[in-house]
């Protein structure tokens, strides 16, 4: 099986497996995905949607959150970590947007790349949720499972999304990184993968290397 056949039924098992693909941070807009992306870094998905309701509310949307008082965030997201960062991000990302976007978050990796504290992982989570292109999110579970079934031995998001973006159907990519999400909650734990249970066992290196 080519690393490509591979990918490929990896995906089909995968939405056989999750066939509700959505992101588990809640939002409404590109504004509030980006922002609620740079909040869950070191951070819960499920504490960030405790938190972001009131700040949303407070802040609805680029503008206000530029001529926002930095400390003001800071108090309204302080139980996600790294507040004092992260709001530091927040409020210049937004004073950026109004500045040189009109307000509007941009389509592209490249230039959501250039907005403070956004990398790849973001960008390419709301190109592929809010634009629909397609995208691969580079995140903890993504590293772990598509290492373990064989595709890379590596860390580096940056590369392994090189490795992955030529290999996934582009239509596809984006939903399978979210699947990624979900069977690494449940299945293909960081400490204990329950492999009997895995979906992809069929075509995992790693239940290979362990039978």
């Amino acid at each position: 099986m080519t690393p490509k056949e591979k990918a490929e039924k990896a995906v089909e098992l995968l939405e056989a497996e999750y066939p509700d693909a959505v992101c588990s941070l809640i939002y409404t807009d590109a504004l509030q995905l980006l922002i609620a992306t740079r909040l869950a870094a070191q951070c819960t998905d499920k504490r960030v949607n405790m938190v972001t309701p009131e700040l949303f509310a407070r802040f609805p949307d680029a503008k206000s959150f530029a001529q926002a008082d930095v400390t003001e965030i800071e108090e309204l997201i302080k139980t996600c970590g790294l507040y004092k960062t992260k709001a530091r991000d927040i409020k210049a990302m937004c004073v950026m947007l109004c500045d040189e976007y009109g307000a509007v978050v941009p389509d592209t990796i490249e230039q959501l790349t250039k907005l403070p504290g956004i990398g790849r992982k973001t960008a390419n989570l709301v190109v592929g949720d809010i634009y629909g292109k397609p995208a691969v999110v580079v995140d903890t579970h993504c590293i772990r499972i598509t290492s373990r079934l064989g595709f890379h031995q590596i860390k580096d998001a940056a590369k392994i999304e090189r490795i992955l973006r030529p290999l996934l159907p582009p239509e596809k990519s984006n939903d399978f990184c979210h699947r990624l999400v979900l069977h690494g909650r449940a299945v293909c734990t960081a400490r204990s993968p329950q492999c009997d249970n895995c979906c992809m066992k069929e075509i995992c290196d790693y239940e290979k290397n362990r039978q």
